[in-house]
């Protein structure tokens, strides 16, 4: 067990190694006489705990305590006070200390304790500020999921939708994927998709703001093409930095079903789930929000579509996971796994498309991106209306 003392007066330091010595514990005691040589040594080195005189040649009290604070890398500190200092001692506590010992009232198995005790104290604190920082994550991550992975705003029965999401790396935030499906009250529906270059709290928390004024404008009865437009301004607004950008698909269903507008800036293409198998459709689209100095534009792709198409959009997290050591799984080798399973229920494939990147990349550093799915399809009900 290391302990560093920081003491300039050679007598007491002396009878605290010879205290260390006596003492049953395994001790390695490092002696420096000054605030300015502990933290030369504090750069390189981390002790288990710090034993600190509050009264050194640069450095007084508490303002002692709060240098050796910040060098200490988290090592738990112990002061040491005169016999006329115990005032002085429990204010270093309450600013931080682990405790205090009084010189000339501390033998071998005192300080033998107040090491063991300030080691065990320290650790807790830390154990419960992991534990905090732990909890407030999963709060914020609750609260971002709530705006990236919205309950799709539908008003009939006519549509259904199975969406689902992986964050990238275990037990870490969500990223910057969203979705969205909104029907309006004409029967048609909306479809978006999108990513934000980046991954954590920002790209989140700006994910979510795309997300929230898309369906805002939507619902607003706002053209899609004029609605990108908008949403590109709100990007180049609330990106914390200027190279954040943002890939997105918008698809619009008419309210007879029988075609879909696709709008696409940047975004990877989309599987079509037809009554003859899984397509991959990649209409010719624009650039990306935010990646340009001038507004971008893009070209709305028009196609025709029947109650038995399903519309299946996803970010690239999907398709660009390692399966070897410079190897990716790819569209085409997604496209060709999502064809054994073009029988299977909307939630089925989902699931499998999902589990089939996961356990490719298992191997390989798992997931390293988020994947989004959403997919939307005619139920039965709305067949022929």
């Amino acid at each position: 067990m290391s302990i560093l003392l920081i003491e300039d007066d050679p007598g007491d330091a002396l009878l605290v190694e010879e205290m260390a010595f006596d003492s049953t514990s395994d001790f390695e005691l490092v002696w420096t006489k000054s605030l300015s040589q502990a933290q030369a040594l504090l750069e390189t080195d981390r002790p288990d705990c710090i034993l600190l005189d509050l009264h050194l040649p640069d450095a007084q009290g508490l303002d002692a305590l709060a240098s050796v604070q910040r060098s200490a890398n988290g090592a738990p500190v112990v002061v040491m006070t005169g016999l006329a200092e115990d005032r002085t001692g429990l204010a270093a506590v309450a600013a931080g200390a682990q405790d205090y010992l009084v010189k000339g009232r501390v033998d071998a198995d005192l300080l033998a304790r107040s090491v063991r005790y300030a080691i065990e104290r320290k650790r807790a604190e830390n154990n419960a500020a992991a534990l905090q920082a732990s909890e407030q994550r999963s709060r914020e991550n609750a609260r971002l999921e709530r705006g990236l992975l919205p309950v799709p705003l539908l008003r009939s029965d006519r549509v259904e939708v199975v969406s689902r999401y992986r964050a990238g790396r275990e037990h870490g935030l969500l990223g910057g994927d969203f979705y969205d499906v909104v029907e309006a009250s004409d029967g048609t529906v909306h479809i978006l998709i999108g990513d934000i270059c980046g991954h954590g709290p920002d790209e989140a928390a700006l994910g979510v703001s795309l997300r929230i004024a898309w369906r805002t404008l939507v619902v607003g009865g706002v053209p899609t093409e004029s609605a990108m437009r908008i949403l590109e301004e709100i990007l180049i607004a609330e990106r914390p930095r200027r190279h954040i950008f943002a890939t997105m698909t918008c698809v619009v269903l008419s309210p007879d079903r029988s075609t879909m507008r696709v709008i696409r800036a940047g975004h990877p293409g989309m599987m079509l789930r037809t009554g003859t198998g899984v397509q991959w459709l990649e209409v010719p689209g624009g650039p990306a929000l935010g990646l340009r100095r001038e507004p971008g534009q893009w070209p709305v792709q028009e196609l025709s579509v029947d109650d038995h198409t399903s519309i299946v959009l996803f970010t690239d997290g999907l398709f660009e996971s390692r399966i070897g050591p410079t190897e990716r799984l790819g569209e085409d080798r997604l496209l060709d796994y999502a064809r054994t399973r073009g029988d299977a229920s909307a939630d089925d494939f989902v699931d499998a498309l999902i589990a089939h990147a996961e356990s490719l990349a298992l191997d390989y550093g798992g997931l390293t991106d988020d994947i989004a799915v959403v997919h939307v399809q005619m139920t039965k009900e709305g067949f022929g209306r």
